[in-house]
């Protein structure tokens, strides 16, 4: 993900004219440029951290099926598997973009300086990098390891309502039901498993986990039901995607929303930098003590120590 980001945010100095955000022009060409190298990006990082050669994008090959040629093709011909491209492309659409999340804010807070749309959508990047945000899938496929079996669901969702577990992958911030994105997705586990593996003990440990969640009232009472991570890591790991790549490739079909979001937000005549403002709320009315009066870790107890001087080169 490091690389995914510095890439992109080095992108602007490879197309400088982007900074003329008043050009229409420029705006859509930035916006083609970006959803369409961002799966080569993605892909090239996947291919450098394993030590193998660049895999170049084919025009032959449709979105979802030049992504998985750069990704996995080691000879000269490949055929991506119809069904794995059809699930990969569902995953794109429904991850597109979701309302006013951490990544899109973060692009339109940064574009909103200005800047060139490399930059801003490196923002989004570099949200999505952390795992409260885009890290839930991995978290959900861990979970259903640490889980191990279907007999030891019960016990783990007791410590989930005694809070000595988490259960990840349900309730959502805007969903207070059944994500659809889950249901949609659920539909697809199957058939990329028939295409790649042909089984995945954590699908069995996952629809058992699920069903045993809304049946139970302490769940569904707090809205708490899958949402679009819950099934969406079991079809990358079973294409053969590795854990670190999950959300790389969310990055993907995101940029295509922090695009739309952009380009929205700069044909706004009225647009404005974001300033969010601040509250208060601290002590008022704190008289002034002097440093050497002070208690607890802002003490001072004596002059900060003198640094030693660095030895002359030669010595």
């Amino acid at each position: 993900m490091g690389m995914l980001l510095a890439n992109v945010g080095a992108l602007s100095t490879f197309y400088p004219d982007a900074k003329h955000i008043d050009d229409p022009e420029e705006r859509y060409m930035a916006a083609i440029r970006l959803i369409a190298k961002i799966p080569t990006l993605a892909a090239w990082a996947y291919r450098h951290s394993m030590g193998l050669p660049y895999v170049y994008p084919d025009n032959e090959l449709s979105y979802s099926e030049n992504f998985l040629s750069m990704l996995f093709k080691m000879e000269n011909s490949f055929e991506p598997d119809p069904r794995l491209a059809k699930a990969l492309d569902v995953l794109f659409i429904l991850h597109a973009d979701h309302e006013q999340n951490c990544s899109t804010n973060a692009v339109r807070s940064v574009g909103s300086s200005g800047v060139d749309p490399y930059s801003a959508v490196a923002a989004g990047v570099a949200a999505l990098y952390g795992p409260l945000h885009g890290g839930a899938n991995e978290a959900v496929l861990r979970m259903l390891r640490r889980i191990e079996t279907t007999e030891n669901i019960p016990d783990f969702l007791e410590g989930v309502k005694n809070r000595d577990e988490k259960l990840m992958g349900f309730g959502h911030r805007v969903y207070k039901n059944y994500d659809p994105r889950a249901r949609i997705i659920k539909k697809h586990v199957e058939e990329v498993l028939e295409a790649t593996t042909g089984d995945n003990p954590l699908l069995d440990i996952a629809t058992e986990l699920e069903k045993r969640a809304l049946d139970d009232d302490y769940f569904t009472s707090r809205k708490l039901y899958p949402n679009v991570d819950f099934y969406s890591g079991l079809i990358y790991e079973a294409m053969g995607v590795p854990n670190d790549m999950f959300t790389v490739i969310f990055a993907i079909p995101r940029t295509s929303g922090w695009v739309a979001q952009w380009m929205e937000q700069n044909s706004d005549p009225d647009l404005k930098i974001a300033r969010p403002r601040q509250i208060y709320t601290g002590r008022r009315d704190v008289d002034y003590t002097p440093a050497e009066k002070r208690e607890g870790p802002e003490k001072i107890t004596g002059p900060p120590a003198k640094r030693p001087k660095r030895p002359r080169r030669g010595a």
